[in-house]
């Protein structure tokens, strides 16, 4: 009889007990702040604050290839076991892929120290002028004067030149001599139709000439005047940036001047 109420009376005990925990169970879930003292209950608490998984870039790394070669390894027919040849041949493929990967990131090294090294030797074209595939160039304080390239396809007696400012009015118009063809030199000393210094801008070297009976507008080039160089990136290579002009790549230039 002592046993049984023993046992009896031991029951609302264990009921209490069994509510406290839930309690403060219930307590540790709304508190993420509270901490209970209990190993168990402070483990399995919310988180404080929402881990956020990093980004995954889908890319297989030596570590991924071991752990599938381990799988691959462990799940095999023991009675059909992979082929020796197999097995050298897929560790061969995995280390050419590896090593192409290496090779992509020397190369990218390699052109970065090679587009320091182009903009380094640029520098030596500050100062000077160089010939850019375009017929417009800048007048200014500096640069009174506009020089230029015409490019003909055949000898041309007469070229006839006209230059024309940003907004394509007409300045001034003569003529220079093409039948040596090939490249005719061309230079105008920034005076209008009155002998008048033009306001610095931009202005523009129109040529045409007679191809077969034809007239034709022929290609021109200009030449500028090399202000600074800029590093720019590993597809642009070096940038040299021309005064009134703007930027251009190095590998565009056409021709160097020696003034």
């Amino acid at each position: 009889m002592s046993l049984i109420n023993s046992y009896s009376q031991s029951l609302p005990q264990t009921s209490s007990s069994a509510s406290n925990t839930t309690a403060v169970t219930k307590s540790s879930v709304q508190s993420t702040t509270t901490i209970t003292g209990n190993t168990f209950l402070d483990s399995i608490r919310l988180p404080e604050e929402s881990t956020i998984p990093e980004a995954n870039d889908q890319l297989l790394k030596q570590e991924d290839f071991f752990a599938l070669l381990s799988q691959q390894l462990s799940m095999q027919d023991p009675f059909e076991p992979v082929d020796n040849d197999q097995m050298i041949a897929q560790m061969a493929s995995f280390s050419t892929v590896d090593g192409i990967s290496n090779l992509n990131d020397e190369i990218l090294n390699l052109n970065t120290v090679m587009s320091s090294s182009q903009a380094l030797q640029a520098s030596g074209l500050v100062g000077r002028k160089v010939l850019i595939p375009s017929d417009t160039g800048a007048i200014s304080a500096e640069s009174t004067g506009l020089n230029g390239v015409i490019s003909t396809p055949s000898a041309i007696d007469t070229i006839s030149v006209s230059i024309q400012d940003a907004s394509g009015q007409l300045i001034k118009t003569f003529s220079v001599d093409g039948s040596a063809g090939g490249n005719i030199d061309v230079s105008w000393d920034g005076l209008d139709k009155n002998g008048l210094p033009v306001k610095e801008g931009m202005y523009s070297i129109k040529a045409n000439g007679k191809v077969d009976g034809e007239t034709q507008e022929l290609a021109v080039s200009t030449y500028a005047h090399v202000s600074s160089v800029s590093l720019g990136t590993t597809a642009t290579g070096a940038i040299l940036n021309l005064r009134g002009v703007g930027g251009i790549k190095l590998s565009d230039v056409l021709a160097v001047s020696e003034t």
